[in-house]
């Protein structure tokens, strides 16, 4: 048995094709005296092996770097991504192969149980319903759009009744699951009379219909361990970002320093709580008329564009959340 270090080790879960806010955390907790160790999810098993046997489990990186679970004292659950299969491999094997993987992984996750996570895997898991999350967002205080799901398309009809035509359509979760399936991303869309003469095609695919709230600004909140971030982009009716600021060019919608006021802070604590969640990328809308409206929260959603350009310090929050000593939920 091979002798286990006294390291103090992060470990960070992501997948090979990120970058900067990665580097951004491992460089935030280096500086706190701790040793970073990223861990390629992607990567496994084709270039990372482990080797677990009961109470002495470890792996080792595509580097060559191994790591026990014994040593690690937090993780940060920034991505977790289906195994990348050999090219190789037998077609009629692959699936068995991704879930056996995907088995071992869990497996290995579990022995650090003892380590502080951020975000715990079956609260982050459990709160990526998002459904579950309007319930939750609305028991805490906060305003959530109407929202229907449905396969039904005189459903769906009804619903764009109710809202007089303002309606939106998205989906529930994102349709990719490869880091090369960019052209295949599904906006939030604006929904037409026209769109509902297809309607009928939902008996293939469930979606999601909002009514269309009116903005002033859209807001991305990096929420860490009760602190708050927030960025802000024009979504006004004169600005191209009203439907889905993602679609449109960097350059043409840019980010300003965010407000949140406390009696919004304090019910996304309060869900944040029920969530069990110490980070998540929150989306919200202020209205014209100056009212906040909860659309989602992304337990891993993306906030390295407000450090960049804005210089929010939201990687050191979150590297300051795994050392911490005291309760962060």
């Amino acid at each position: 048995m091979p002798s286990i270090p006294t390291r103090n080790v992060v470990l960070l879960l992501t997948h090979s094709g990120d970058f900067y806010t990665i580097d951004l955390v491992s460089e935030a907790l280096a500086r706190r005296g701790v040793r970073p160790i990223r861990f390629n999810t992607d990567l496994f098993p084709t270039s990372i092996k482990l080797v677990a046997r009961a109470g002495n489990e470890h792996l080792f990186t595509e580097t060559g770097e191994q790591i026990f679970a014994a040593e690690v004292r937090a993780v940060w659950a920034r991505k977790l991504w289906p195994p990348r299969m050999a090219h190789d491999l037998d077609d009629r094997y692959r699936a068995m192969c991704v879930s056996e993987s995907m088995a071992a992984l869990d497996g290995f996750l579990d022995a650090l149980n003892d380590a502080r996570w951020v975000n715990d895997l079956q609260c982050q898991r459990a709160a990526e319903n998002k459904q579950r999350q309007l319930r939750l967002a609305a028991r805490a205080g906060l305003r959530v759009p109407r929202t229907l799901v449905t396969n039904d398309a005189s459903a769906a009809r009804q619903f764009f009744a109710e809202t007089d035509g303002q309606t939106v359509a998205k989906l529930l979760r994102p349709i990719s699951v490869s880091m090369d399936a960019v052209d295949s991303f599904v906006y939030t869309n604006r929904v037409r009379e026209e769109d509902l003469a297809g309607a009928e095609t939902l008996r293939h695919c469930p979606m999601v219909f909002q009514e269309l709230i009116p903005k002033a600004c859209e807001l991305r909140v990096a929420w860490v361990a009760g602190r708050v971030f927030a960025g802000a982009l024009d979504a006004s009716e004169t600005s191209r970002g009203q439907t889905d600021w993602r679609r449109v060019a960097p350059e043409e919608c840019s980010w300003q320093v965010g407000h949140v006021p406390g009696e919004v802070a304090s019910s996304l604590g309060a869900l944040m709580l029920e969530l069990g969640l110490v980070f998540g990328a929150v989306d919200l809308i202020c209205t014209p008329a100056g009212e906040y409206v909860f659309l989602e929260v992304n337990p891993s959603g993306e906030w390295g564009m407000l450090e960049r350009e804005l210089g929010l310090p939201i990687s050191d929050a979150i590297a300051e959340a795994l050392v911490s000593t005291r309760n962060v939920l």
